[in-house]
């Protein structure tokens, strides 16, 4: 402990609105939180080599003085591979390492699901893109899904429809880099996967048979081999595009489908020994029919949900990576915040181009007071959106906005409002608001 009596929580890749979150958590006053890197520093791995961001981090921890009470990590891709390494090699409370690599790795998951949730996966297929005739070599029929094995916010990720797209989506890929690709292979090389892993695992892109129907989110977390669930979120796609434009809460998902769900995600993480974590499944239900898929695992709370359950349930995500850290379980309130729904939106444009006019800080301070809402801009003024990083194939995030409300129509109302009084502009063009009117 430290000196005053609290518990030293060391934070990996700690960031100012993590820092803000975790001083909010109940409970959050008997810790004393220290920053295990930044969270620029562990995301440098295009500039610093892994093995030195690891080492840096392994010093600190070294280096101190007091206690280490406990270890947590917010975001995902270096920082959940980075953190159970760290905690087995410190002797504290984790998911085994070869858990969350075999989670994390989207080929090496998909393994494991078709073994023992078939009826979830879709048809898949592993590839390296450097290799020779990848087109003519593919094991799927298109139309398929192409993502890297290891990343996030969609980057790198590409519909498929002909040899033309995929010759293309290879061109871009060959273009861009796969930036992932070396510190992860450092971080895989910590851990012991079990031999009839260690194959697939050198595959870094992965082709997938497209599935559909209406997306959602599970988040919950396993504590000692039981499993709890937080609840689920809506993800709606801006119409007739890829994109994300909003995620929802709590979910209009059947209860029953609801239920169905969280079956599915105890088998799957019991069979690959995950524990002591917390973790967020996406998964589609397919209404026509009644079919559920599961599109990805990740093993970490959701930032991007944390406000909703806050304003929803009465507390943040953040309470259950804590309380995991410290050894107890998450106990987690329920219909206890100021609304009865709550998301997180995004202002996209879907075409590149120059930014040429942003809100100033007094104007959204004075529209988050209005709104009750948390506003993001994410460019800046003569910014090239080409030059946004983490973006999807598809378009560009100009504006996140997070709201709650009593019903649906207040919810989208207030986004138009608010988003169309922020006056962002790309090429001279103020950019509107286009959600979806209904669920």
């Amino acid at each position: 402990m430290a000196e005053n009596g609290r518990k030293n929580v060391f934070v990996l890749g700690q960031d100012e609105f993590n820092e803000a979150k975790l001083s909010q958590v109940h409970g959050s006053q008997e810790c004393e939180f220290h920053s295990l890197l930044d969270y620029y520093y562990i995301h440098s791995f295009a500039d610093n080599p892994m093995s030195q961001i690891m080492d840096s981090a392994r010093q600190q921890l070294k280096d101190f003085e007091g206690s280490i009470d406990g270890l947590i990590w917010l975001w995902d891709f270096p920082g959940c591979l980075m953190g159970p390494v760290l905690c087995e090699e410190f002797g504290l409370p984790t998911p085994s390492p070869a858990s969350v690599f075999i989670c994390e790795n989207k080929y090496l998951s998909r393994v494991h699901q078709e073994k023992i949730i078939p009826e979830c996966t879709p048809r898949f297929w592993g590839f390296n893109p450097a290799e020779e005739n990848i087109v003519e070599r593919a094991e799927l029929q298109y139309p398929f899904w192409v993502k890297p094995v290891t990343g996030f916010s969609g980057h790198l990720g590409f519909e498929i429809k002909s040899d033309a797209d995929f010759r293309q989506a290879l061109a871009k890929i060959d273009k861009k880099e796969n930036l992932f690709a070396e510190p992860y292979w450092y971080l895989e090389q910590q851990i012991d996967l079990p031999e009839d892993m260690e194959p697939a695992s050198e595959k870094m892109f992965i082709a997938e048979q497209i599935i559909s129907g209406k997306q959602c989110t599970l988040e919950g977390f396993v504590f000692n081999g039981e499993f709890g669930f937080e609840g689920i979120i809506d993800s709606f796609r801006y119409p007739n595009r890829m994109s994300f434009s909003r995620y929802q809460y709590p979910s209009r998902l059947p209860a029953k489908v609801q239920r169905r769900m969280y079956e599915k995600a105890q088998k799957i993480l019991s069979y690959v020994g995950y524990d002591n974590a917390a973790f967020n499944i996406e998964f589609f239900w397919d209404r026509k029919k009644d079919k559920i898929w599961l599109l990805e695992i990740n093993t970490r709370i959701s930032q991007s949900h944390c406000d909703l359950f806050k304003k929803v349930d009465g507390q943040l995500s953040h309470k259950i990576p804590l309380d995991i850290a410290l050894g107890r379980r998450p106990d987690l309130p329920k219909r206890q915040g100021d609304y009865k729904l709550a998301a997180k939106l995004f202002l996209r444009n879907f075409e590149n181009g120059t930014v040429t006019n942003v809100p100033n800080e007094e104007q959204i301070k004075r529209l988050e007071e209005e709104f009750d809402a948390t506003i993001y801009i994410t460019v800046n003024e003569g910014m090239k959106l080409e030059d946004l990083k983490w973006q999807d194939s598809y378009s560009y995030v100009l504006a996140i906005v997070y709201v709650g409300s009593q019903s649906q129509k207040e919810l989208v109302d207030k986004f138009d409002q608010c988003v169309n009084r922020l006056d962002i502009e790309v090429d001279d063009r103020k950019v509107r608001s286009k959600q979806e009117r209904i669920i």
